[in-house]
């Protein structure tokens, strides 16, 4: 059985990057080490690693020349009060866009890398409790 089990993301400055990822989104640190250092949620056990790298990379992939979107998101229990903490640090976010079964917003880390928060909306095939019947069903 396969799941995903954590994120890598690529950061220039280690130090300034675990002090932001702890701040803005509480992490908390599992491990270290030489190249990055290892993270989990306050809730949930998916973890994120971020990995020191000499130059930025993309966190982004073109959908059209003019869209582009996020490798992964992170959910949040309320996309308002995610923007408000966010924007209270003056850390630069979009607004929040109402896409039918979700609402998200774009925000950027210190090496300029776009993250999403999302909400999904209760009825969305992709919120937690819809997941988890598809889960329960036995084969």
């Amino acid at each position: 059985m396969y799941q995903l089990n954590g994120v890598l993301l690529p950061v220039t400055d280690l130090e300034k990057a675990k002090d932001w990822y702890e701040r803005h989104l509480g992490l908390i640190q599992v491990d270290e080490w030489s190249e990055g250092a290892g993270y989990v949620f306050p809730a949930g056990d998916m973890t994120l690693a971020l990995i020191k790298v000499e130059k930025k990379q993309p966190s982004e992939f073109n959908i059209t020349d003019d869209k582009k979107n996020v490798y992964f998101n992170f959910s949040v229990d309320d996309i308002k009060e995610a923007q408000r903490k966010l924007r209270n640090h003056n850390v630069e976010t979009t607004e929040i866009e109402d896409l039918g079964f979700m609402k998200k917003f774009d925000f950027t880390d210190p090496d300029g890398n776009t993250l999403s928060a999302v909400i999904e909306h209760p009825d969305s095939p992709f919120h937690k409790n819809q997941i988890k019947k598809l889960q329960d069903v036995k084969f």
